[in-house]
């Protein structure tokens, strides 16, 4: 039997291919460093381990309400406060199973067949999929590495038409680590369409700057987040939603016919990441801010053009057009010839295109060997 149409059209998540074909490769022998995937290589936190198995022991085991645990709501609204000096009632978070099941069920939320979303270019590979696939059209308006990647508000207005829904931004972001200053967010928040949304995913992963939630500027904004970067939680699957208060009864519907809840003692781990202690965060964002100094200068002597540094996350996105303008061609032969696994910067949009999004959520002992055999491929490309 045919697929859906929805389902024929949904485009390879390339990153996820390459981490397939960088395992063939493993499987055959060959040595392969890894810098395609966005996945912190730091164990999650003992303490919040230790949550997890003491709830499990005590039987949170069960359903929990579809919008999430009281306690980590509470927490959350706790943190809001203590982390932006906003304000947020524990009744607008929706918890969800990680942060990709978040921003699905605000675009079904909001959008009906044809409704429009703005959005940058480059941006996160699944943005304009999720979008697609609940029947809503993109818009997207360029970034520049001369500019930092920045999310510019008046290339934003240009880009809305009729129709257009909603804004869905990224800070900081994938795959450029680029941050929007408090002025930028302030301008985007009053953009004349109806919804803005925030994927916050990476606060707190910063480099002499702070991330600013859109909450400051704009009360009525969707805002998505969740665990799995600042505390090493990709595989714990636990997130947030915060809603528009009109909204949330809507959500919790929507949550409880889909996904019925979130774990039950993965949401308690959750509570002793936001309550425990913080040292273990602080020291990986410490060592990402080692490797990230390492990863410039090493990419920056190999020839790629890395005009302003980013101040979030924990990716590179390196001008590589002198050597390919397939960026996918590129992350290839790198991959079997090298033996590196590099994103292609086509999977986050056309203006990517020619470049490489390098991850340094990598050892430095990594990162110094993956960069060694770029070198020596590309002094073997010269010769």
């Amino acid at each position: 039997m045919p697929l859906s149409s929805r389902a024929s059209a949904m485009p390879p998540f390339r990153a996820m291919q390459l981490l397939a074909q960088a395992r063939g490769l493993e499987k055959q022998g060959r040595d392969i460093v890894h810098m395609e995937l966005g996945e912190p290589d730091f164990p999650t936190p003992h303490p919040i381990i230790e949550a997890a198995f003491r709830a499990a022991e005590d039987g949170y085991t069960s359903y929990t309400p579809a919008e999430g645990l009281r306690e980590l709501r509470e927490a959350l609204s706790q943190y809001y406060l203590r982390e932006y000096q906003v304000g947020v009632s524990p009744e607008r978070f929706i918890i969800t199973v990680g942060s990709s099941p978040a921003l699905w069920m605000i675009l079904a939320a909001v959008l009906e067949p044809g409704d429009g979303v703005i959005m940058t270019d480059p941006h996160y590979a699944c943005y304009p999929n999720d979008v697609n696939f609940v029947g809503g059209e993109t818009t997207q308006f360029s970034l520049f590495a001369e500019e930092g990647f920045r999310t510019d508000p008046q290339r934003a207005r240009k880009a809305i038409k009729p129709g257009t829904r909603a804004i869905l931004i990224n800070s900081p972001a994938n795959p450029t680590g680029a941050i929007i200053s408090e002025d930028d967010l302030r301008d985007l928040a009053e953009l004349p369409i109806p919804h803005i949304i925030s994927d916050e995913i990476y606060h707190r992963i910063t480099y002499g700057v702070k991330a600013h939630t859109i909450l400051e500027y704009h009360d009525e904004a969707f805002v998505v987040s969740g665990f799995s970067k600042l505390y090493a939680m990709t595989g714990w699957r636990l997130g947030w939603i915060i809603c528009p208060p009109d909204f949330v009864e809507s959500f919790r519907r929507i949550h409880q016919n889909l996904f019925l809840c979130a774990s039950s003692f993965v949401q308690k781990a959750g509570v002793a990441a936001l309550s425990g202690p913080q040292d273990e965060v602080e020291r990986m964002v410490r060592t990402y801010a080692k490797r990230r100094t390492v990863i410039l200068s090493a990419l920056r002597e190999l020839g790629f053009k890395i005009p302003v540094e980013p101040p979030g996350a924990f990716y590179i996105l390196a001008d590589a057009r002198h050597l390919d303008g397939s960026s996918e061609n590129l992350s290839h032969r790198l991959l079997n010839e090298a033996g590196v696994a590099v994103t292609p910067g086509v999977d986050f949009g056309q203006a990517a295109e020619g470049f490489l999004r390098f991850s340094y959520a990598v050892s430095v002992e990594r990162i110094k060997e993956g960069m060694e055999r770029i070198k020596s491929w590309l002094k073997n490309q010269s010769t």
